[in-house]
């Protein structure tokens, strides 16, 4: 499996300057989105309901990254520095709108899981890249003291993905945040459309990139799947433990657990 994975490092996705301008703009535009959505109101749970805020915002942005860390770290041997950097990324970034959706179904406290992603998206300002740097930091000084070499550089830049973050998530946040709050009625008749809208600008880009790397999908799917799998379900696992053990009701249980486990 490491020499599959290995492979990848050589890999050059056919993606243009161009297409990566088109696929920061369709980020930003659904982040605008999203922020459509987030109102002030959902902060008046830090006072309604603390507890829960803090385990859900505890489990997503320290446990998370942590076992995240634990496991590249473990299976080292097995994962490549570029994979294991790309989980630790995965866990430092703060949960979607999806999400909220995904907790409406089971069940969960919706409203605990919108306030949870209102606060894990503006804090990822700071948080993502923070955290990037620190557990990412960590994982590169282990791996170079066991005498592995890495297959290629690798450095972090806290300031320049901090500007990354903050160009496509701080920025279209406010401007979404402005609009719904100064321009109410016509939020109300946009928001949905612009959600569909959303999804399907998202989906449009998916299936572009998938047609354009399709022999590199093909060839790596059933290793990445595998991490996927495994990353996601220790993800959840995480949340619903952590929820557990801080005697969270069944309810805020599900949406603690769902805000965790989807990325």
């Amino acid at each position: 499996m490491f020499e599959a994975l290995k492979s990848m490092d050589s890999v050059k996705l056919n993606f243009s300057q161009d297409g990566l301008l088109i696929l920061n703009l369709t980020l930003a535009f659904i982040m605008f989105g999203v922020a459509l959505g987030i109102k002030v109101e959902h902060f008046t749970n830090l006072v309604k309901n603390p507890k829960s805020i803090f385990v859900g915002f505890i489990s997503q942005f320290l446990l998370l990254p942590l076992v995240t860390f634990i496991i590249v770290v473990l299976f080292r041997n097995i994962l490549t520095p570029t994979v294991a950097m790309g989980m630790i990324l995965v866990a430092a970034c703060p949960g979607g709108n999806i999400s909220n959706f995904m907790s409406a179904l089971a069940r969960g406290n919706a409203a605990l899981s919108v306030s949870l992603t209102a606060i894990a998206t503006i804090s990822a300002i700071i948080l993502t890249p923070l955290n990037f740097a620190i557990w990412g930091g960590l994982f590169l000084k282990i791996y170079q003291s066991t005498g592995s070499e890495l297959l290629q550089p690798l450095r972090i830049d806290p300031f320049e993905m901090f500007k990354t973050v903050f160009i496509l998530l701080g920025i279209p946040l406010v401007l979404g945040m402005l609009f719904a709050h100064y321009l109410p009625k016509i939020t109300k008749v946009i928001i949905k459309p612009l959600k569909i809208l959303s999804i399907l600008a998202f989906f449009a880009m998916v299936v572009i990139l998938f047609r354009s790397n399709y022999d590199f999908f093909i060839r790596y799917i059933k290793y990445i799947f595998i991490i996927v799998l495994v990353h996601n379900s220790l993800a959840l696992l995480t949340g619903f433990s952590f929820s557990t053990l801080t005697k969270r009701t069944p309810y805020d249980r599900r949406a603690i657990t769902i805000e965790t486990g989807i990325q």
